[in-house]
């Protein structure tokens, strides 16, 4: 995958806290015990307006008492298959392990791109410590970090940047590309045969039976888009064996490759916390989203449980609840194809531009009666504003002091985009800049 990093190394180099520093989370736990991190976590990361999707993976072991050594190792292996870049840590402390040196077979048998970075390296006086670690054969560049205060990564994320492959303009023309996603069992790969009129996919009761992403295309009714049925992504403490972990990169492959997902929810349940874990994953990859309440024919309603059930559904999307909701059931095929499209509207419209002046017109009086609060004595004013040119919808808001303007305006001024625009189901950027 072009855009998916994944960072590898032995047990309790520093890969939780590289990786939240890559992608400004806390989200994967760092601990001084060896082997905290069991599972792999993923997250986005961006610079230089690249945005690329990184995995942290387990430490790397063998001869251990873990016993979930050998699925941690097949985890790596499969992670370094699917990636861009391969990010492969060293600890400055220690120097070159036996653990180190078997690693370092595994990345030359890949083939992929590899930066060696040599951790634990709080500032230049330490640099001399990387010099060790030239012993492991893998090119003359190493980058000398620390994960933990920040030294050196802004010089290894210019060079990563620089050997992420370069995207094929050609993914993004030609057909619409649709990704169902969600748990397992919810009807994935029902809703697709239903579409299709087909058993195209294997369908079964046992969760998880779709391992990889099937492509499909589309060409019925006036329709002509690829469609993709995505295997299901578990809670993470259920992600126990290899396959399952390849089927969840393969997901997160469907996603960033996509222009519109279609999260779908068994209406039983409703959204559950791994339900809003793909659905963030989806805004923060800037694809356009569906939300799916699939097998509706079992819930027992009245004419207020759609309305109830879709403001629950907000609350769990906020703040970004500007999203479109289908309540379908793949059993009566009841409005199945009304999901598509809608799915379909959603692309269209992320691919909406508006001129520049339409832009002033419309927004300058609104942002002139309702200015950015004044800070530190400091009042901002916002002059000119502009569509940039990007697969998302982009706007640029040019002023005098941008830095002074926070969150809760950037809220304002998109809710009043919304407002204007339809732009349910896209996510959209804004960027204030210097006049």
């Amino acid at each position: 995958m072009k855009d998916l990093v994944t960072i590898i190394g032995r047990p309790n180099v520093g890969k939780s806290t590289f990786f939240n520093r890559l992608t400004e989370t806390r989200d994967a736990i760092t601990d001084p015990t060896a082997g905290t991190t069991r599972d792999r976590k993923y997250g986005k990361a961006e610079w230089g307006g690249r945005v690329f999707t990184v995995i942290d993976t387990g430490g790397y072991a063998t001869g251990t008492d873990d016993v979930f050594e050998g699925v941690i190792r097949e985890q790596v292996e499969i992670s370094m298959e699917e990636a861009g870049v391969i990010l492969f840590l060293v600890d400055a402390q220690t120097g070159i392990t036996d653990l180190d040196l078997e690693i370092v077979q595994l990345v030359r048998k890949s083939g992929k791109p590899v930066m060696l970075i040599v951790n634990k390296i709080d500032t230049g006086v330490q640099e001399y410590l990387t010099a060790e670690f030239y012993g492991l054969g893998l090119g003359d560049v190493l980058h000398g970090i620390s994960a933990n205060n920040g030294y050196g990564t802004g010089d290894l994320l210019d060079e990563l940047v620089r050997l992420l492959p370069v995207r094929d303009e050609e993914e993004d023309l030609g057909l619409p590309k649709l990704s169902v996603v969600g748990r397992p069992n919810v009807g994935k790969s029902t809703l697709i045969n239903t579409l299709l009129g087909e058993e195209r996919n294997i369908v079964t009761d046992i969760a998880g039976t779709t391992r990889d992403s099937v492509h499909t295309r589309y060409t019925a009714f006036g329709f002509d888009f690829e469609i993709v049925d995505t295997a299901g992504m578990r809670k993470r403490r259920k992600v126990d064996d290899s396959l399952e972990f390849y089927s969840t990169v393969r997901t997160i492959k469907a996603i960033d490759q996509s222009d519109v997902c279609l999260l779908l929810l068994d209406a039983s349940q409703g959204m559950e916390k791994q339900d809003q874990h793909i659905f963030w994953h989806v805004l923060d990859s800037y694809r356009g989203a569906v939300v799916v309440v699939n097998k509706w024919d079992l819930v027992e309603k009245d004419e207020h449980t759609m309305n109830a059930y879709r403001a629950k559904l907000e609350e769990k999307m906020a703040p970004f609840s500007d999203v479109p909701v289908v309540f379908t059931s793949n059993l009566t095929k009841q409005r199945v194809f009304k999901a598509l499209e809608t799915a379909l509207h959603v692309y269209n419209q992320r691919k909406l531009k508006v001129s520049t002046s339409e832009l002033n017109e419309v927004f300058l009086p609104i942002v002139k009666d309702q200015p950015p609060p004044i800070y530190k004595g400091k009042s901002v004013s916002i002059k000119y504003i502009t569509q940039l040119p990007s697969q998302v919808p982009t706007f640029a808001f040019y002023c005098n002091l941008p830095q002074y303007i926070k969150e809760p305006y950037k809220r304002f001024v998109e809710n009043r985009i919304r407002e204007r625009y339809d732009f349910s189901g896209v996510p959209i950027r804004l960027f204030f800049r210097k006049k």
